[in-house]
């Protein structure tokens, strides 16, 4: 694919060089000369420019991206960045990070984002994580899908422990889409065991996610 990542500081610079292993083309753009370290990421094209400016924009390519990430510090910005890439030039998954909080709200399909990321989000999501065995944590919301990426560990006691992946009856608008067993990420099939301290990852929609929480945990929800 070739990425386009707007704000090329320490977020911006770790994401492309984690695409370019991955054999993906990629494009950094910011307005900052002092941001332009072409030594640190030097298989990526660089360019000085506004990527809020659609003259930028144009010089930057948009139209053959299929990825566009807003990853500047300034959640002004990369909503801009984020509505002229969905609306201007029409680029299939635009994802935007969220840098306050009190922002999220704004980071929706109404401003072009497909997918938000939100690092005091996450953090909060792995603390849960490393406190809260058999509970539901959310790690990432997908705005247009109204959908979420989910997380469950499964306590040694959780009924569906030893059942086959395939015999659970999981919740319509819920996928489970990976199980990470012992350092190693497993694609389920429908005769995969589940077993005690498996981490369950879902796409779910919100509205089934108390539904899958009351069929994965070991002990009753109020």
């Amino acid at each position: 694919m070739r990425v386009t990542i707007a704000g090329a500081g320490a977020v911006g610079r770790s994401i492309a060089v984690e695409l370019l292993e991955n054999g993906h083309e990629v494009l950094l753009i910011d307005i900052d000369p002092r941001a332009i370290k072409i030594d640190s990421v030097p298989r990526a094209e660089w360019l000085l420019a506004d990527a809020c400016e659609i003259s930028s924009l144009d010089e930057a390519g948009l139209n053959s991206c299929q990825v566009v990430i807003a990853a500047s510090g300034d959640d002004k910005v990369n909503l801009v960045v984020s509505l002229l890439a969905k609306t201007e030039y029409g680029v299939p998954r635009v994802v935007a990070r969220v840098n306050h909080p009190k922002n999220e709200w704004l980071f929706n399909e109404s401003w072009g984002v497909d997918v938000a990321v939100s690092t005091p989000r996450l953090l909060s999501a792995l603390v849960e994580e490393a406190v809260s065995v058999g509970d539901l944590v959310r790690l990432m919301t997908f705005r247009q899908g109204q959908a979420n990426l989910v997380e469950l560990t499964l306590a040694d006691d959780a009924p569906v422990v030893g059942q086959r992946t395939g015999s659970v009856p999981w919740p319509v608008d819920s996928a489970l889409v990976a199980i990470l067993r012992e350092g190693r990420v497993l694609v389920p099939s429908a005769d995969d065991p589940l077993e005690a301290g498996d981490e369950l990852l879902f796409v779910a929609s919100q509205e089934v996610e108390q539904e899958l929480t009351e069929l994965l945990s070991a002990h009753e929800r109020p």
